[in-house]
């Protein structure tokens, strides 16, 4: 094999990972996951705010 074959074949390997990556994304089973790490830093807002009002007179 030469060079240019090799490349070609690197080539549809990476693009074949960047398709099954997509379809993964935006697939239906990975939705609620990422609603979920999404709404994270708000957790951690609520958990601040009820911190410093118990402690805070």
């Amino acid at each position: 094999m030469d060079y240019a074959i090799t490349g070609t074949i690197f080539t549809l390997i990476v693009f074949a990972v960047f398709i099954g990556i997509v379809i993964w994304a935006y697939s239906k089973k990975s939705k609620v996951g990422f609603d979920e790490a999404a709404n994270l830093i708000f957790a951690d807002e609520d958990k601040k705010e009820k911190r410093e009002s118990g402690t805070h007179e």
